[in-house]
């Protein structure tokens, strides 16, 4: 009998790890473009109403369309996440719900703030002031920002959980406040919230990459790609500080967490920089070694000591290969994003102008998808370092799942129904992408603006 009960909560454990997983990869995307997106519809309008270019208002116009869309389908996967806690995850919501419950109240405010808005925003186009509809979507972006922050909090809480007291196995002496504000907290939200915006910027721009790249060399197609390549440009360097500053923070509060990221197995001084590898045999082989370069990075001398795998009993180590290579797998992207945009900021300081030759643009179209996989990568080092915790130090994986029959069946039909969801939002955003430009006959005649509107594609 316990022998069944162990084996049905190891499955359950399998299959709720795998659809949190799958739920949360999926709907972070959608919760990037959610944090940057508002951010650059607004600024158009603003250059737009500004300049009385009809470029930049269309790109409002048209973008806030997709804005809408991408909302909504993010309206529902968020709202799958919120039941997949308390039906996946019972035990971490029952003991903890309490202490770390509190920012997702707060995002409950947020999330309704940004709809009300957004729907007056896309209702008052040509209905308000310019003035009116522009202040109306300022709610968005900072609604947006907030929700974001508020839900990094309380995953900021699982890896350096605060505001309780354990007595006996029971929660008491909570403080909301002191878990939602716990030290994990300004490194995780601000290096998230930098992926966000990077993900929106390069994203945008690589869609208007591939259409210069299929010859639609106009400006409506220039603007919305500098645009967005300006957001992802920007904040590229801000995140590789951001970053470098969440190592530390590991390296400080989560060594064991570190060490997977890094591959190292033994605690030792001098420890080099690891490039790639496949770990196996208590050793990683194939990699590419920095000498002293982790001791260097981490404590800023190459004699520190650097703890390994073996500071942790062998039933609380993370799984190095998973860890290990979506860390370097994000370094290395962050690498290529900032070659992209100091590329993009020479050729601009240079010519005040961007590059169109095709490396340029294939670059530009690459840097979008990647971000995407750099931010999903990111994730993927977060959660699967701290495994076998699912609170760290405090609460196991296998501790907070459900013990219910049947839990396996949850994730198939996940799958159906993020394929459909996927469907339709690629139906949609194709189909806004082929319609005519519903500005094309707003250009003044002879202002060499109509056939930029013509043109016009997302």
């Amino acid at each position: 009998m316990l022998g069944a009960t162990a084996a049905r909560l190891a499955t359950n454990r399998a299959f709720a790890s795998a659809q949190m997983g799958f739920s949360l990869g999926w709907h972070v995307v959608l919760a990037s473009f959610g944090v940057g997106f508002p951010l650059l519809v607004l600024y158009a309008e603003w250059r737009g109403q500004r300049s009385r270019d009809p470029v930049y208002a269309e790109l409002a116009r048209r973008w806030s369309k997709v804005l809408g869309v991408l909302f909504a389908v993010g309206a529902v996967s968020g709202t799958i996440l919120s039941f997949e806690l308390g039906i996946l995850w019972p035990g971490l919501m029952g003991r903890f719900g309490s202490v770390f419950g509190f920012p997702f109240s707060l995002e409950g405010f947020a999330f309704f703030v940004e709809a009300i808005f957004l729907g007056i925003y896309l209702y008052g186009w040509d209905r308000v002031s310019p003035r009116a509809h522009l202040a109306s979507g300022v709610p968005i972006a900072l609604a947006g920002l907030a929700s974001a922050w508020f839900v990094v909090t309380a995953n900021s809480w699982m890896n350096d959980p605060t505001g309780f007291r354990l007595v006996h196995g029971k929660v008491t002496d909570v403080s909301p406040w002191a878990g939602m504000l716990n030290p994990a907290t300004p490194t995780e939200t601000v290096h998230m919230l930098a992926a966000a915006y990077m993900v929106t910027g390069f994203g945008v721009a690589s869609v208007y990459a591939v259409a210069q790249l299929r010859g639609r060399t106009g400006r409506y197609h220039a603007t919305g790609m500098r645009l967005g390549l300006a957001m992802g440009a920007v904040l590229a360097p801000l995140q590789g500080v951001v970053g470098d500053l969440s190592a530390r923070y590991v390296a400080s509060h989560q060594p064991v967490k570190l060490a997977a990221m890094e591959a190292v197995f033994h605690t030792s001084r001098g420890v080099p920089e690891s490039l790639g590898g496949i770990a196996y045999g208590g050793r990683l082989h194939l990699a590419v070694r920095i000498p002293d370069g982790l001791s260097l990075l981490t404590h800023f001398d190459p004699n520190s000591a650097v703890t390994g795998l073996d500071a942790a009993p062998a039933g609380t180590r993370p799984p190095v290969n998973p860890v290990h290579l979506s860390f370097d797998a994000m370094v290395l992207v962050g690498f290529f994003l900032l070659l992209v945009a100091g590329w993009s900021a020479w050729a601009w300081w240079r010519r005040r102008s961007l590059p169109g030759t095709r490396p340029y643009l294939f670059a530009l179209v690459a840097a979008g998808p990647l971000a995407v996989a750099a931010l999903e990568a990111g994730w993927v080092a977060t959660e699967v370092g701290r495994q076998p915790w699912i609170v760290y130090r405090v609460m196991r994986v296998s501790e907070a799942v459900s013990p219910a029959p049947g839990l396996w069946v949850g994730l198939p039909v996940l799958l159906v129904v993020y394929a459909a969801l996927t469907a339709v939002l690629l139906v949609v955003l194709r189909r806004l992408a082929a319609t005519e430009a519903p500005g094309a006959q707003a250009a003044a005649p002879g202002s060499g603006r109509e056939a930029d509107l013509r043109e016009a594609g997302p």
